[in-house]
């Protein structure tokens, strides 16, 4: 009885079928990568992460720089005379505001972490019942979803400030958090995690006695933690820098981005005040994703964004 001779490095079949020629080459260059092509990778790496981190640094040296220097022609990369008087002019401005800075800061803060939240628990409700759940319409929903990630955010200025200004909700906090709560990125993303879920896990879940929102909350959530948290990374991101300059007009409803703005209005005089703002302004944003980055970036690899 004769048998076929077997590549024991690979576990193929030596045969001249050309596909499968292709896999083992493929395989013996994933394992045996060459120490050039490992450089090359790590140098272009390199070079993409430094492109991606120049606008920090940019940002950086401009708070650090005095006046004169930030106003040199060519501008430079680095600062001569580093200097903290910008960070001390921006806390003597901001004694000055109409309304305590600690009150700006307490609208963003507040504001963005109950929409944050929001967000996350209604996205991930909808997104496992569109997931999980076959219903008349449920296709075209989730269509409508997708088509709505088309859509620059200034689009929907307009109908977003008719129905606050229908519902009532012009300067009123739930105008800085309502029109944040079904974002449609962030249920996509969980929709896209949750489709992954065996419907056995499920199943068995249900047969044990779970209720359908034990069963959510329980076994689904907990698996789609990477999910969950890229979109409070998101949504808290989107939403801190959200002005709300279009439906809130009480000063005293007005978050720290409103404020920051006033001050730099006030001319170019100020352009040290403001390079140092835009430094904290990036700084809560920025320390949310870092805490976050791996789980963030696997969620990207499952949801199929680029």
């Amino acid at each position: 009885m004769s048998t076929k001779s077997i590549d024991t490095d690979n576990y193929l079949p030596r045969t001249r079928n050309p596909f499968v020629r292709l896999v083992r080459f493929l395989r013996k260059k994933r394992l045996n990568r060459s120490k050039w092509g490992d450089a090359l990778t790590f140098l272009v790496l390199i070079v993409l992460g430094v492109f991606m981190a120049l606008p920090f640094y940019i940002a950086i040296v401009n708070s650090l720089k005095p006046l004169e220097e930030l106003f040199l022609y060519p501008p430079r990369l680095y600062v001569v005379r580093p200097t903290l008087d910008n960070f001390f002019n921006l806390g003597l401005v901001v004694q000055q505001l109409w309304v305590p800075f600690s009150r700006y800061l307490f609208n963003s803060v507040f504001a963005s972490v109950v929409a944050t939240v929001g967000h996350v628990v209604i996205a991930s409700m909808a997104a496992f019942s569109l997931a999980k759940y076959k219903f008349p319409g449920s296709l075209l929903l989730f269509n409508v979803v997708v088509l709505s990630l088309l859509f620059a955010g200034e689009v929907t200025f307009i109908p977003r400030y008719i129905v606050l200004a229908k519902t009532g909700l012009i300067n009123t906090y739930l105008a800085l958090i309502v029109p944040w709560l079904a974002g449609s990125l962030g249920l996509f993303l969980m929709k896209q995690f949750m489709g992954q879920i065996p419907d056995e896990l499920l199943e068995s879940a249900r047969m044990d006695g779970a209720t359908v929102p034990r069963i959510y909350w329980s076994v689904a959530m907990p698996i789609v933690t990477p999910a969950w948290l890229t979109a409070t990374v998101l949504a808290f991101q989107a939403i801190w820098n959200d002005p709300g300059s279009g439906y809130i007009f009480n000063e005293e409803l007005k978050p720290i981005t409103t404020a920051l703005r006033q001050i730099a209005g006030a001319g170019i005089g100020r352009a040290g005040v403001v390079a140092a703002a835009g430094v904290l302004m990036f700084v809560p944003p920025v320390i949310t994703f870092i805490a976050v980055q791996r789980k963030v970036l696997q969620t990207m690899a499952h949801s199929g964004i680029k």
